[in-house]
């Protein structure tokens, strides 16, 4: 005998509930019991629980989430109820969770129903008698509808929670909201057989013989019971609507402050009499479902006028730059409006060139927003007459700090509330790869080599904008290589999660270096191995949801910085990569790693970022000591041009080659025609040591004349950590 047949010779019935759909599956003898047709059936949520008295249901799902927080049996006992109310039976149910399979979360909860027999006269009953006070058992529900309404975020969710809020009598088979626009109301959302647009009501006029219209006109509910009741009162609209499937309507107002501001049509499969109690209970659903559709209008206005804003603040299409492919992001994840001081722009210059610019206004509300908009015209307007972006961000300065004047009442309490902002000017020349960069307080930018190696680029800077009027802010020209990736963001990719700027870098650094991969007919190849014409034209975007998702997304949660309680920031971010017909110059070649920095005679404390920047470029190098002897020859090299010379150093490194058998070379020029020369110095002598340095730890060193200077180079080649003999140079070395 199947186990079917004979738990159903002991009237005991299955069913099985998904807590990820909601499905609820009865066999033939569980149907039963529920007061269903005795046949398998499936029902959603909403309409297995209108089986079940409303009191019952809330105690069951308590016990139910203790079991599956225990992994232990849940067991209750369950009124079944018919479409009025009244009580059929009580079963018992037996269940237990049992977890999903795979990946996916949630349970299936599997159990028996089996009918409670009434206790027989004189006798006492099992467990304490199950009595409904229907008052009790509806303020239960009104509770748990409230909190359902009050949780909802969005008109649309509202709508869906009123259309689950089922009781027995009081679920209605189709529902309305009728929204008020001047002398007319029309329909903002449906449930039921028809859609809103279908709606024969959707568009009308105050004056028009309609329930809900009425409702509105008057602020008094409208109670349909039956269909000849509407028909009497309202022939225009039965003859227009021609309502055949439903028994009992109720139209409400929706009242918010003393204000109506729509109407709620509850229309039901079946008759209902809208006794007193049910009325009641319909008017504080309506009380409810207004505050909460009033709550999540004003939300949606405000996230409207909030996205409205920002889009208008930033370019109004993708950027074209011939040479040049560029991503660009902005994430509001502040509080308050939900738009801040974080921009991005892109400029077309009279030269023809491209100019890029991001910044950052001080704070994250409605002035910031309001400052950032006012700056960022003044900035496209000087980039639009050609100045330079030194002089760009210099107008800028005097502009930002000219905006309120000390004795001004600009601030929400009408006191002087001075701002600055921070910024980042780029001026691109997509056919030599320069960029003369500007910085104003702004974080530096990054760049991803060829191997994809990241390097933070250090450039000059001065002050925020807006802080002091007569700043100066240099220009810095960097090189990017055709391959190369840059870059340009606000604080907030960095600092967001509690982060500093080193270990903000550290994590943008694990997704930034992560390697695009392609599929091609021999497998999977990493995307630096391909030509760039083979490389998916949206791996940029790929990167630059990449890094928004490393920083906002559900991997930031486990990688919260040492300031946790710093508040979130506004992302703002900007990528551009430089194009090249192919990556590589053939197979079995490996990508070069080149930089390139000026260290001017005024600034000897940039010998302290290009020894960083050796760093970062050797950071998977095999040999650490022979990157401590890379840095220390770079120092000295550096530092004798700055002594010893009247010009600026410029610097260029270079690693090629394949890991493991890798070489650096390692140049320095400057102006001076006076070649360097070996001598001897004493014990105490403070300087004559450099060439002996590079005697001691290059693999070869020289210095090569040229017409403008001269250039002192050595080169290093990659040995085995544990000291062993060097590799041999690669060919051609």
């Amino acid at each position: 005998m199947r186990t079917e047949d004979l738990l159903a010779a002991i009237a005991t019935g299955l069913w099985r509930w998904d807590s990820v759909s909601g499905a609820v599956s009865y066999d033939a003898e569980a149907a039963r019991l529920v007061g269903l047709p005795a046949e398998a059936v499936t029902l959603p949520e909403a309409a297995a629980r209108a089986c079940f008295h409303p009191a019952d249901w809330l105690e069951v799902k308590a016990i139910v989430d203790l079991a599956v927080a225990e992994g232990t049996l849940a067991e209750a006992r369950l009124r079944i109820v018919d479409e009025k109310g009244t009580v059929l039976r009580t079963v018992r149910t037996r269940s237990r969770p049992i977890a999903r399979g795979g990946s996916e979360d949630g349970y299936y909860l599997l159990g028996t129903l089996q009918e409670v027999p009434d206790p027989l006269p004189g006798t006492s009953a099992a467990g304490p008698p199950v009595t409904g006070d229907w008052r009790r058992n509806r303020e239960a529900f009104l509770l748990d509808a409230g909190r359902a309404l009050a949780e909802a975020m969005s008109t649309a969710e509202v709508l869906r929670v009123a259309a689950g809020l089922s009781m027995p009598g009081f679920s209605p088979e189709g529902l309305a909201v009728f929204g008020v626009q001047g002398e007319r109301i029309s329909v903002i959302g449906h449930h039921g057989p028809r859609t809103g647009a279908d709606h024969p009501f959707h568009d009308i006029g105050l004056g028009t013989d309609y329930p809900a219209a009425e409702v509105v006109r008057t602020g008094r509910a409208v109670y349909l019971p039956t269909p000849e009741e509407y028909r009497g009162r309202f022939p225009a609209a039965w003859s227009l609507g021609r309502p055949r499937k439903r028994r009992s309507w109720a139209f409400l107002p929706l009242i918010v402050a003393g204000r109506t501001i729509g109407a709620w049509m509850a229309g039901f499969a079946h008759p209902v009499s809208f006794s007193p109690d049910e009325r009641s209970v319909l008017t504080t659903i309506a009380r409810m479902l207004a505050q909460a559709l009033s709550r999540t209008a004003l939300q949606e206005t405000e996230r409207e006028l909030a996205d409205g804003l920002q889009r208008s603040m930033l370019p109004a299409s993708k950027p074209d730059i011939p040479g040049l492919t560029v991503a660009a992001r902005y994430v509001p994840t502040g509080g308050g409006l939900q738009v801040g001081g974080d921009w991005y722009d892109v400029i077309g210059l009279p030269s023809g060139r491209t100019a890029l610019v991001i910044g950052d206004v001080q704070g994250h509300d409605v002035r910031a927003a309001g400052i950032m908009g006012q700056l960022r015209i003044a900035v496209r307007a000087y980039a639009s007459e050609g100045h330079h972006p030194d002089a760009v961000l210099s107008r800028a300065s005097r502009f930002l700090a000219g905006l309120s004047a000390p004795d001004g009442a600009d601030g929400p309490d009408g006191r002087y509330d001075p701002r600055f902002a921070t910024c980042l000017y780029m001026e691109v020349d997509p056919v030599a790869g320069t960029l003369d960069i500007a910085r104003a307080g702004h974080p530096d930018p990054a760049v991803r080599l060829a191997d994809g190696t990241m390097m933070v680029r250090p450039t000059a800077g001065g002050l925020p904008l807006g802080i002091d009027p007569d700043t100066d802010y240099p220009t810095t020209r960097v090189v990017l290589e055709p391959g190369e990736t840059l870059l340009m963001c606000t604080d907030g990719l960095i600092e967001t999660g509690g982060h500093d700027l080193e270990t903000g870098w550290d994590r943008i650094r694990k997704v930034f270096e992560r390697p695009a991969t392609l599929t091609n007919d021999s497998g999977t190849l990493p995307s630096d191995t391909l030509p760039s014409d083979d490389l998916d034209s949206d791996d940029l975007e790929a990167l630059a949801d990449s890094l928004v998702q490393a920083v906002h997304g559900p991997p930031s949660h486990h990688t919260t910085g040492p300031l946790a309680d710093r508040r979130e920031d506004d992302i703002a971010l900007l990528l551009i990569r430089r194009e090249a017909e192919v990556c590589l110059v053939g197979p079995g070649s490996a990508p070069v790693r080149r930089t390139a920095v000026t260290v001017a005679q005024a600034e000897p404390e940039r010998i302290a970022g290009t020894r960083q920047q050796l760093r970062d470029m050797l950071h998977d190098w095999a040999d650490p000591d022979q990157v401590e002897s890379a840095v220390l020859m770079l120092s000295e090299m550096v530092t004798n041009v700055l002594v010893h010379t009247d010009g600026d150093a410029l610097l260029v490194a270079e690693v090629s080659g394949r890991h493991g058998a890798r070489r650096l070379r390692l140049d320095v020029a400057d102006s001076s025609d006076e070649l360097p020369h070996r001598r001897r110095p004493g014990e105490l002598a403070s300087s004559g040591r450099g060439l002996l340095l590079l005697e001691m730890l290059a693999d070869s060193w020289g210095v090569d004349p040229r017409g403008d200077g001269k250039c002192i180079w050595y080169e290093l080649y990659e040995a085995a950590p544990d000291g062993a003999a060097p590799s041999s140079p690669p060919d051609g070395a």
